[in-house]
């Protein structure tokens, strides 16, 4: 299953960011505990790529996308850091061009429909949909694919666990959480969490 198929299969991927490495750690840790075997670590510090080199070289691990890149370098540097997905919160052809040549999957962010068209346009298997949320929630998911049926969307961005069947319903393919996950929990909390999440894309 390449790493496309797996987020397609597993429906719910976690977002970390501004995290400490050691806790970083900890948490994708205990994340995958409760049963989330995707993580998008983003990257805004050298230190978060040293945490995808360290995590990607662990036995029974996670899948590692590496979030937050915008210039080929930093793309090129995640990749060499074991990256098993590139996401880009822009529309950026020179990563669409690098992503192909290292051949290695490449997630760009949306928020418009004419934004994901041209995702989809330039052949993004995976279009990122964020800030779900703000937009409008599982309805913004439903209008931006009502004339688009041939896109594939995730949807991210400040979403809540307890909306995650809503976002599946409305066609999203899997559904990215970020503080819901880990905001003011302990490992253990964080770990139920994961565990709670994981039973709603059931739902």
């Amino acid at each position: 299953m390449n790493p496309i198929e797996k987020i397609s299969a597993e429906k719910i991927f976690a977002v970390l960011r501004n995290q400490e490495p050691d806790t970083t750690k900890n948490i994708i840790k205990a994340l995958s505990a409760g049963g989330i075997n995707i993580i998008e670590i983003v990257v805004e510090t050298p230190e978060m790529v040293q945490v995808i080199k360290d995590i990607t070289q662990e036995k029974n691990r996670p899948m590692i996308m590496a979030g937050g890149i915008i210039t080929q370098r930093q793309a090129q540097i995640a990749i060499d850091a074991g990256a098993d997905v590139i996401v880009s919160p822009v529309f950026q052809m020179n990563l669409v061009r690098l992503c192909k040549s290292q051949r290695i999957p490449l997630i760009m962010t949306a928020t418009t429909p004419n934004e994901a068209y041209s995702a989809w346009k330039a052949r993004t298997q995976l279009i990122k949909i964020s800030p779900a949320n703000p937009m409008g929630g599982a309805e913004y998911i439903e209008d931006i694919l009502r004339p688009m049926k041939f896109i594939n969307v995730i949807a991210a961005g400040s979403i809540k666990i307890d909306d995650i069947p809503s976002y599946i319903a409305a066609g999203a393919k899997a559904v990215g959480i970020g503080r819901a996950l880990y905001k003011d929990a302990d490992l253990n909390e964080i770990k139920e969490r994961a565990s709670e999440a994981c039973l709603m894309i059931r739902k």
